[in-house]
């Protein structure tokens, strides 16, 4: 990715939020950072000028003089100190609200209508761990991007303010070279621009391998942090199949990755801080032997030549921006180049959901109370076909069995939803019907069970007496005690019960389409048939379609739909 674009692609993915609903706000406290970083940099003038004052005092012996400026530093302690602070509380209030607006903006691309599925399965773009991008990338690309360009304004200003101090401290250097004599006005500015830019170059070229170095880790860290997470939310799993030597070698080895990740940021952070060591101590020493000659020979005070040396070092820092910041721009653009890895990718899915194509499945919602597939094959994201065309017609209150491929079941149902657009052909929906997708493990949010059973309505959705009333027809009345507390629900329960969880949800909503998909498969037979009894009974003019492993499913269906 070039300069021009990452700068181009990055300003249009975050500049919104100067132009946002709040933008008034923000504007006035952007505005107010600069004001304030102005009042810094006369701040640190103002040192220079006192600092200039005391030493001519001391140089003179003067005790009134050391009065004066003891006084004058209190002014000076305080007015720093109320500077500061409130700059620090206006940088932070906009990189807290920067991160919001594009952590909210950034969510609301990822999760709306099925595209943080849908995105996995796109090959265009990085997408991986979106969880690291949108909770740590977003937040190190504004706060450091403020916090960035601060300092390099406060530089700016910095360097234009202490140039003009140094060239009038400068003073006329003659340069004898035997034949000529040639006059070099404000030297110290010259040299200070020599100086600063010879290290920003080196620095620039030492700190390059810093970027790779930290996208690298950054991945690396995000690759394991998801694995543990997954461990974690499948724990029940792995300890029934005895699984954690398995699990103990690829923990093992995602760390290894970040072992070697770390290794390659340590070479480039050594070059790095072996060059910036090296040259704090220059910093420090290199203003004051350049002008000291000066002192000796007595052409400027020891006032003046401490100030001349404060103002190199003020410029030379402005100078060294680049330099002095390296590692920081270098971990800035690796976690903007992440952000913008995953809306590359929800970009081209948009594109691909948007653009006409005669491979794509297409749903429409029509005035009658039927699903219907009109020629409707189901393909890999290849192209290749995995399912024969279905032209078929499923109308209100039929219960149909879907047998054949119970995989290629899965994907019909996600076709349904929008979630599997890969294929070709047309899928009638009934409109202004809800159609509600039991999958085989029901998503049960941490927090209340009451919330966990009424999601996505609120937990006041369903009144008590209605909620102990399902709970008791799916068997689950010993939980009725526990709706109000908290918990992780999809760890503390088994599974059986977290399906039967999914049946108190159905009980609940009482949709007028239903789509089962292995929802029941950890129930015994004589279970699984009591629950689509139960069902059958509490929603008789509900329409069904189930994907089941149940030898005689068919005897509450009475359609079937093979798919080949």
């Amino acid at each position: 990715m070039s300069e021009d674009n990452f700068f181009v692609r990055f300003i249009r993915l975050a500049g919104g939020f100067w132009y946002a609903e709040d933008k008034t706000t923000t504007r006035r406290l952007t505005a107010m950072l600069v004001v304030l970083t102005i009042a810094q940099i006369a701040i640190a003038v103002i040192i220079t000028q006192w600092s200039a004052d005391l030493f001519n005092a001391l140089d003179q012996r003067s005790m009134k003089g050391l009065i004066a400026q003891v006084g004058a530093i209190v002014l000076i302690f305080i007015a720093n100190m109320a500077i500061t602070v409130s700059h620090l509380k206006v940088k932070r209030h906009l990189q807290i609200g920067w991160r919001t607006w594009l952590t909210n903006h950034l969510i609301s691309r990822w999760m709306h209508n099925g595209r943080h599925y849908l995105v996995t399965h796109t090959e265009k773009g990085e997408h991986d761990n979106p969880d690291g991008r949108i909770a740590e990338d977003i937040r190190i690309a504004t706060e450091s991007a403020i916090a960035l360009c601060h300092s390099l304004l406060y530089c700016l200003l910095l360097l234009v303010s202490f140039t003009e101090i140094l060239w009038s401290l400068s003073g006329v250097v003659i340069l004898d070279l035997g034949i000529i004599k040639m006059p070099i006005h404000g030297h110290l500015v010259w040299l200070a621009l020599l100086y600063a830019s010879a290290a920003s170059f080196l620095g620039w070229l030492i700190g390059r391998p810093l970027t790779p170095a930290t996208d690298a880790k950054q991945t690396a860290e995000a690759n394991f942090r998801f694995s543990l997470v997954s461990a974690q939310e499948h724990s029940l799993s792995i300890a029934m199949i005895h699984g954690e030597n398995n699990e103990r070698q690829r923990f093992h080895a995602l760390f290894a990755n970040i072992g070697a990740a770390w290794q390659q940021q340590t070479k480039a952070w050594e070059h790095i801080l072996m060059f910036s060591s090296g040259y704090s101590v220059l910093s420090m020493a290199f203003p004051i032997l350049v002008s000291a000659p000066r002192y000796i020979l007595g052409s400027i005070s020891l006032g003046a030549l401490m100030q001349s040396a404060q103002s190199f070092q003020h410029m030379a820092s402005a100078l060294s921006w680049p330099v002095d910041n390296m590692a920081s721009i270098f971990e800035w653009r690796a976690s903007v180049e992440r952000i913008l890895g995953l809306l590359e990718s929800l970009d081209y899915l948009e594109q691909e959901i948007a653009s006409p194509d005669p491979r794509r499945i297409t749903l429409e919602k029509t005035d009658r109370s039927v699903l219907a597939f009109e020629n409707v094959c189901i393909a890999k994201l290849n192209g290749e076909e995995i399912m024969s065309c279905i032209n078929s017609e499923i109308r209100a209150g039929q219960h149909v069995l879907i047998t054949g491929n119970f995989f290629t079941g899965s994907k019909l149902f996600k076709a349904i939803t929008g979630l599997w657009p890969w294929g070709y052909g047309r899928i009638a929906l009934p409109d202004d019907e809800q159609l509600f997708f039991m999958p085989p493990r029901p998503y049960l949010p941490t927090g209340t069970l009451r919330s966990a059973i009424c999601y996505p309505s609120a937990d006041d959705a369903f009144s008590q007496d209605v909620l102990e009333s399902s709970l008791n027809l799916a068997e689950l009345n010993e939980l009725i005690a526990q709706l109000d507390q908290s918990d992780t629900w999809d760890k503390s329960l088994s599974r059986e019960t977290q399906q039967r969880l999914g049946l108190v949800r159905l009980l609940l909503y009482r949709p007028k389409w239903i789509f089962l998909q292995e929802a029941f498969d950890s129930l015994d037979n004589e279970g699984e048939e009591m629950v689509l009894r139960l069902i059958c009974r509490e929603l008789p003019d509900a329409t069904l379609l189930t994907v089941t492993n149940l030898p005689n499913a068919s005897i509450f269906h009475s359609h079937e739909l093979s798919l080949i």
